[in-house]
């Protein structure tokens, strides 16, 4: 009889544990913490801010670093940079005629390397040559300054293609172009590397893999600088300017 008693007590007292236990457990939940903190939209404007500057300049200063590269290997293994030479090739106002190395002479010239299929490099250096030249017409209109553009993927580039395409630029510019061993021997003159094949399907999708220069001729046809891709319209008036000058002092 004792220890039914005891063995009845022992049961309610632990049945009484097990409820206070589950009672003391049920308590309310507490609220978590932001560890990361509010993204709002400006800051999530300013990263975005941030990130595209430190792209671009890294971009620019690659660009810089190539082109000074460019030209100290230029200098190391010639010199006075050697750019230029004889040529001959047609010219796209009047394909009947060839356009020289001759028809340098008695003008200021500057040459870029192209195609008229370039998405985006080719039209904003030949703006930027445009730009140059209305600067340079309107505050020194005595110099006398001729754009020439120089096809580097004459499989696609003919006369009337290339007249079309320049229509967008300055109305002085002079297109010329040749045909894969002229075109080859024009830029091996100028150092201008170019990345067409010799059997280049004229219907073909393909972009130039090329040189981004533009090279400032003095009225003998000499190379006097090339200006690459970084250089801004400001920087190429100026120099322009300085030369002419130095030139009419000597």
């Amino acid at each position: 009889m004792f220890s039914l008693l005891r063995s009845r007590t022992s049961a309610r007292l632990c049945s009484r544990l097990q409820t206070r236990r589950v009672g003391s457990s049920a308590e309310p939940p507490r609220p978590q913490r932001n560890v990361i903190g509010t993204f709002t939209p400006a800051s999530a404007a300013l990263f975005v801010s941030v990130g595209v500057g430190l792209v671009w300049y890294f971009r620019n200063e690659k660009a810089k670093l190539l082109e000074q590269r460019e030209k100290e290997r230029m200098s190391k293994s010639y010199g006075r940079p050697h750019v230029g030479g004889p040529f001959s090739l047609v010219n796209c106002s009047a394909p009947d005629k060839r356009f020289t190395h001759e028809d340098l002479v008695g003008k200021w010239s500057l040459i870029y390397f192209g195609f008229t299929n370039c998405p985006d490099i080719c039209p904003a250096e030949l703006d930027k040559v445009t730009a140059v030249l209305n600067e340079i017409g309107t505050t020194n209109s005595e110099i006398p300054l001729q754009p020439i553009f120089i096809s580097v993927d004459p499989a696609r580039d003919t006369p009337g293609t290339i007249q079309k395409y320049l229509v967008d630029f300055h109305p002085s510019f002079i297109g010329l172009v040749g045909d894969y061993q002229e075109t080859k021997s024009v830029c091996k003159a100028y150092r201008v590397y170019f990345s067409t094949p010799s059997d280049a399907d004229p219907k073909g999708d393909y972009l130039v893999d090329h040189s981004i220069f533009v090279y400032l001729m003095d009225p003998e046809g000499r190379f006097v600088e090339a200006f690459g891709q970084v250089a801004q319209k400001d920087e190429i008036v100026d120099k322009v300017r300085q030369y002419v000058l130095a030139m009419t002092r000597e």
